[in-house]
């Protein structure tokens, strides 16, 4: 079975794009038996728990709100070629994504990892919520198909927060400074929102390679 790791930010633009991308990819190749596991990168690490009035971070992150339009009117374009229509004019806070990351992890129990990440990208890019906010979270996690009464137990915890803050650690020592970075069977990267062509190029070799193994 093809492994892909993805290490990608909630509040990553590129990271939903890339998203819909994989997704095109695995429509060419839909006979390939995969398994994804998303995980934690944060773009933020030290924003503040409670996050960040949007035009603070917007001043801080690209100098200004002019740099950041241009930035961001690219990253509308690029969207809109692939059925994406972020509305960024609606998002009053820049969150601190460790929480987000906890739920995505915490979701891997029940196989619906997928799922509540598109939830948390649609809530965010689509909708402008503020994806670090514990009711926010739950929502989401209910729109993936969690039980709402074990998400809200969950989200009052710690459980997963000193992993996730690891793995954010391992990401950067493997080398990996932007997001997403698809890796696949452990051994091959491919870093930012690649055309579809490519990703199911990578999921030929990848193919390749587990077809060739020998059997355990």
């Amino acid at each position: 079975m093809i492994q892909i790791d993805i290490f990608s930010d909630t509040i990553c633009p590129w990271c939903l794009i890339g998203k819909r991308r994989l997704e095109a990819a695995l429509r060419l190749r839909p006979e390939l038996p995969l398994r994804i596991r998303w995980r934690a990168f944060q773009l933020n690490p030290n924003m503040p728990a409670e996050g960040m009035e949007r035009q603070a971070y917007l001043n801080l992150k690209f100098g200004g709100a002019d740099n950041a339009t241009m930035i961001y009117d690219r990253i509308r374009a690029a969207g809109a070629g692939d059925g994406i229509d972020f509305a960024f004019e609606a998002i009053a806070r820049t969150p601190n994504t460790l929480e987000s990351h906890r739920l995505i992890r915490w979701a891997t129990d029940t196989g619906r990892q997928t799922e509540v990440v598109e939830a948390l990208f649609e809530a965010y890019f689509f909708r402008g919520e503020d994806i670090g906010a514990k009711g926010v979270l739950v929502e989401a996690a209910v729109a993936a198909g969690l039980d709402r009464a074990d998400s809200e137990q969950f989200l009052s915890g710690d459980l997963y927060r000193a992993e996730v803050s690891e793995e954010d650690r391992q990401a950067r020592a493997l080398g990996i400074d932007g997001v997403p970075c698809f890796i696949f069977n452990g051994r091959h990267a491919l870093a930012g929102a690649q055309p579809p062509k490519a990703l199911a190029e990578m999921l030929d070799l990848a193919h390749q390679e587990v077809s060739a193994a020998p059997a355990e």
